[in-house]
């Protein structure tokens, strides 16, 4: 039995296309059925369900006499349109079956790489829980364009599942788990526990799906896996048939253990959903700094600064050669920047604002860090502040205005 999924209180399940629909392409009732049916059972055992699942698309294939998934965005999205509503519908009448409400959530990446809307998403989740509805989630396809979409429901799925802070993250497919190899050969071996990356070494792991009607195959999966055990979720990758087993807890599939501690909500959003607005190149030394978390990034480790960036935007740092190190949240707008880098010591990012996403070969963890270059802070006799203060009646005939009043 596993531990991690026996003390799960919230799950998040994704189902792919393939588990859902008919070879001809329609919805496939006594398969939606059969998933509802273990889905409400485990909410019967107290367990909150966000279910995130794919099928618009293909849902909508035979409606418009369609014999294959489209290639094009344009018709992709109207088989969406038409296919969206009834997914949604079959999920309704079956989970009423337990007197249990279904609430549709419809996300694009832009909800999740916008920080604003990432919060909105959070706030609506959360609320449909709190009110005994069970979180039907799927990318809005109907509106969704080929630059902004999570191109696989398995990604969005991960994101979810540290969005809606579970304790488990359930990937349902049609292959019974991750092998080292084609699941067609006889001599391919399931691997029945990842503790990290080390065990996937040698491992062939697919890029497509073998039904037609879904857009990932297993290194969609294995991607998830990996953003999800990053951030203390623990995976489980089975059979859609073996459901049942993957939330009792039994052994199925694949256990994907966690590799990481849950992190700052908007830590995980910059790492894996944040959209760069810029870029700020370092110096060696300040590259040192960031690989062995050993402080903040000042301006005098930065020598150039691209895009149009303001404070608060996700940005990416560079090494000399271009070669992405970390990402974080702007401290500065990028117009400020270049009279500042490469000597003040303002502060450019926070460290509690940025994730590393490379190690530098030449910095490992607790390497000795070379003496910084000499910052040559502003002389404090040069600066000259000047400040209005506002009275209470003048705030108040100026509104709000994103003002605050000055104290």
């Amino acid at each position: 039995m596993r531990a991690d999924v026996l003390t799960a209180r919230r799950v998040v399940v994704k189902v792919g296309s393939s588990s859902l629909t008919t070879a001809a392409g329609g919805l496939d009732s006594d398969r939606v059925d059969a998933l509802v049916d273990v889905l409400a059972r485990a909410r019967s055992a107290g367990t909150e369900v966000v279910l995130v699942s794919s099928g618009a698309i293909a849902a909508g294939l035979a409606p418009l006499g369609l014999d294959e998934r489209p290639r094009d965005l344009a018709r992709q999205q109207a088989a969406a349109c038409v296919g969206q509503g009834l997914l949604v519908a079959r999920y309704t009448a079956s989970f009423a079956r337990y007197g249990l409400r279904v609430g549709q959530v419809l996300l694009t990446a832009d909800d999740i790489s916008r920080r604003a809307h990432y919060r909105n998403a959070y706030r609506a989740l959360a609320q449909v829980l709190a009110m005994g509805a069970v979180p039907v989630v799927n990318e809005n396809d109907t509106v969704a364009t080929a630059e902004i979409r999570f191109g696989d429901n398995d990604r969005l799925a991960a994101l979810v599942a540290h969005l809606v802070r579970a304790d488990l993250l359930v990937l349902l497919s049609d292959v019974d788990g991750l092998y080292d190899g084609d699941p067609g050969r006889p001599e391919s071996r399931r691997l029945r526990e990842v503790r990290g990356r080390q065990d996937l070494t040698g491992v062939e792991i697919g890029s497509t799906g073998s039904s037609g009607v879904g857009t990932g195959g297993m290194v969609t999966k294995v991607e998830a896996a990996r953003i999800a055990t990053d951030a203390g979720i623990p995976v489980v990758l089975t059979a859609a048939r073996h459901a049942t087993d993957a939330l009792a807890g039994r052994e199925t599939g694949t256990f994907f253990h966690r590799t990481g501690e849950r992190s700052a909500d908007h830590l995980l959003w910059l790492e894996h959903a944040s959209s760069p607005r810029g870029a700020v190149r370092l110096t060696p030394h300040a590259v040192r700094i960031i690989a062995q978390r050993r402080g903040p990034l000042l301006a005098a480790g930065v020598t150039r600064v691209d895009g149009d960036f303001v404070a608060g935007d996700p940005v990416e740092l560079t090494d000399e050669t271009g070669r992405v190190v970390a990402r974080g949240l702007a401290g500065l707008d990028a117009r400020e920047l270049p009279r500042l880098q490469g000597h003040s010591t303002r502060e450019v990012v926070h460290q509690d604002d940025l994730v590393r996403l490379i190690v530098p070969a030449d910095a490992p963890a607790g390497a000795p860090v070379p003496p910084a270059p000499a910052a040559t802070a502003t002389p404090p006799a040069t600066a000259r502040v000047s400040i209005r203060i506002r009275t209470a009646e003048e705030y108040a005939r100026a509104g709000t205005g994103g003002d605050r009043p000055t104290r």
